[in-house]
């Protein structure tokens, strides 16, 4: 039987896990099911809370990680229509999630999770505007990059925080039209209002949680919205609720997207040529070096495990 490597995160103690690279039997397609080789994989904040046991809520015992990933079709299973043999696909982290509205039960199929993610050589997968505005992010994490890229694309001034000159320098390399330094301006978010004549930003990308949520809100214009998409800082903090009611504001969390929320993302990224912020590449052998990079918050852009050319012989 042709094997494969895998990553699994089995348990290290209390809610704690780790990660442990095993030769597994290569799975084969069933009923609409799509057998990819993965050629490479890139992490989230989730990957690093999922091995520290942070989670509210338990992962599947001994699961695949990591939701983000792309490779070719190799194989397809009996029904199968979208896809077909040597097609290059990109998977989403909620893999039922076609369209609409999200529900509890997509919460069963999250690709890094609850179900197997993609750290292998090989997964099998079930098939099936802003012009004007101004939007602050945080940081240089490839979520809130990927956020910049995309917000300029659609015509919006973009504000941002981080923790250093040298990386300040970077976000506006990438089209960020003025940043602050939080470590040298403690009270950044004085200097977003003053950034913005005092109104606060449309909307507010809030990856962090505990430590910036209050401060995001004091920067949000009357009426804004602020999107949680993060807790890099913690689990805790809040909004009073007398700042919620009496600036109008909305929050909102965000729980990435459907199939269709993700095919529209990339043809827009097609059609305007846009290309993602790669911080680091890592071979498949160096995937705990790839997990540390990501744990240090030095990384500007998405830390990335290539798989394709560490096959299984």
């Amino acid at each position: 039987m042709q094997q494969m490597k895998a990553v699994r995160a089995v348990t290290a103690g209390g809610n704690k896990l780790m990660t442990e690279l095993r030769e597994e039997p290569l799975p084969s397609p069933g009923q609409h099911e799509v057998l990819i080789r993965v050629h490479a994989v890139s992490l989230n904040y989730r990957d690093a809370v999922l091995l520290r046991g942070d989670f509210p809520v338990n992962s599947k015992e001994e699961v695949i990680p990591v939701s983000d990933g792309a490779g070719e079709v190799i194989a397809v299973g009996p029904g199968v229509k979208r896809v077909k043999p040597n097609d290059r696909v990109a998977v989403g982290c909620f893999t039922t999630w076609i369209g609409g509205p999200f529900i509890p039960e997509y919460f069963r199929t999250s690709a890094g999770f609850s179900i197997d993610g993609m750290l292998a050589e090989y997964v099998l997968f079930h098939e099936d505007a802003l012009p004007g505005q101004t939007v602050l992010i945080q940081g240089t994490g490839g979520v809130s990059l990927f956020a910049l890229q995309i917000t300029k694309i659609y015509g919006a001034r973009v504000l941002a925080i981080t923790s250093s000159d040298t990386k300040a320098a970077r976000l506006k390399a990438l089209g960020a039209d003025a940043v602050v330094n939080y470590n040298t301006s403690p009270d950044w978010n004085r200097e977003i209002l003053t950034l913005t004549d005092g109104k606060g930003v449309d909307r507010t990308l809030d990856i962090a949680g505990e430590k910036t949520i209050q401060k995001a809100a004091a920067c949000t214009k009357i009426g804004g919205v602020i999107i949680l998409i993060g807790f890099a800082s913690g689990l805790g903090g809040g909004i009073p609720p007398i700042d919620i009611m009496a600036r109008t504001l909305t929050l909102t969390g965000s729980i990435i997207g459907s199939r269709l929320d993700f095919e529209a993302m990339l043809a827009a990224m097609a059609r305007h040529e846009l290309r993602p912020v790669i911080d680091q590449v890592y071979p498949f052998a160096e995937y705990k070096e790839a997990y540390q990079r990501l744990e240090s918050g030095q990384q500007v852009g998405k830390v990335v495990i290539e798989i394709v050319n560490q096959t299984a012989d």
